[in-house]
Parts: structure tokens; sequence; C-alpha cells
């Protein structure tokens, strides 16, 4: 039985498709995949599923009674499909190799917000040198620079602790992309395709 779910609001960047992946896998559907789109200038969220029957109906029951937190669903179109649905696990493989992407992306970008807190602080510092011809310039200038530093060791420590939830995430997603290949090589060695 296969099904194609539209689900229209505020659906993108909400971590719907993984949501709607964690549910499928464990009611075991074997054919999933998801997608956003744009229908009409609105966020869409396009979900093909193919299983049995109980495996269909109990996964439209959770989509109906369940979103992630941040999500707002306006409209949701339950139709028969006809086509070929992927494979849960090759849409889970470009699905994770989609958000390490965007992983990087983030920590990318969180690292060129570090460098430009460094180059704040050697700013400051150079200020600070400048100013020391007066005291009350002094006075003025440290006040400054006190507030400056906490700023910036509030954005190292946020970016440090970004950083670091990053790389566990990457390090998780990595390791299981290691274990999806390995699963993979197994399936391929037995079909008797050399890797």
């Amino acid at each position: 039985m296969a099904l194609k779910i539209t689900i229209t609001g505020k659906v993108h960047g909400v971590g719907y498709r993984a949501f709607l992946l964690e549910e499928a896998d464990s009611l075991l559907i074997p054919k999933f995949e998801a997608r956003n789109a744009k229908i009409d200038g609105k966020e869409a969220l396009i979900v093909l599923i193919d299983g049995d029957k109980e495996q269909i109906e109990s996964f439209v029951r959770f989509l109906k009674e369940n979103k992630p937190e941040n999500a707002v669903v306006e409209e949701m179109r339950v139709e028969e499909y006809r086509g070929t649905v992927r494979d849960i696990e090759k849409f889970r493989a470009g699905f994770t190799s989609t958000q390490l992407s965007k992983i990087v992306q983030v920590g990318l970008e969180m690292l060129k917000k570090q460098d430009e807190t460094i180059a704040a602080v050697k700013e400051v510092k150079k200020a600070v040198e400048e100013v020391k011809g007066g005291v009350s310039e002094v006075k003025e200038a440290v006040n400054e620079v006190k507030e400056t530093v906490k700023e910036v060791r509030d954005g190292v420590k946020e970016v440090s602790s970004k950083i670091d939830r990053t790389n566990e995430l990457l390090e998780k997603r990595f390791q299981k992309l290691e274990e999806e290949i390995e699963k993979i090589k197994k399936a391929l060695f037995k079909a008797g395709i050399e890797v």
C-alpha cells in the first residue's frame, strides 16, 4: 500500500523529515522518502510511503496526531500513490549526507564568527594602547574593554559549545554512515558484487 502525503504550513527547518523518518523506522516501514517543496508559494513537505496496510495506517494516524515542536501544519492531504517509493535505507543515506553537509556549513560559520571575535579583541587591545595617554580616557576605555571582553568571552563560550555539539553530531553521523556503509558492503558481498 503506497501513499503520498502532502503537508503544508511551517514545515521547513523544523526537523520534520527526521521526525517522520524515526517514526517510519519504528513501524518498520520498508519504503519511505520525504522532501521539502514549495506549493503555491507555501512551505510543503511531500512524504511517500509504501508498506503493509497496518504499517501505513499506523504511520498516517501518527502523522495526524503528532508534529515536531516548532512545526505548524495548515493542511494535510493523504492520497494513493502509484509510483515507486525509495527504499528507506537509501533515503536515510542521502538524508544523512545532506544533514551532515548542513552541519559542516554551520560549523564553518561558527568558526568564522570566532575569528571575527578574536579580531575584535585585538582591535580592543590596540585601542587600549592608544588611549593610555590620559587617565580619564584610559578609565573610559578600560570600561569599554571590560564590556567587550565579556561579550567576546560569552561569544567564544557559545561558539565553543556549538563547535563541541557540532563535533559530537558529526562524530555520531559519521559513525552511523560507517555502519551504513558496512551494511551496504555486506549486502553487496552477499549479492556477489565486489567492492
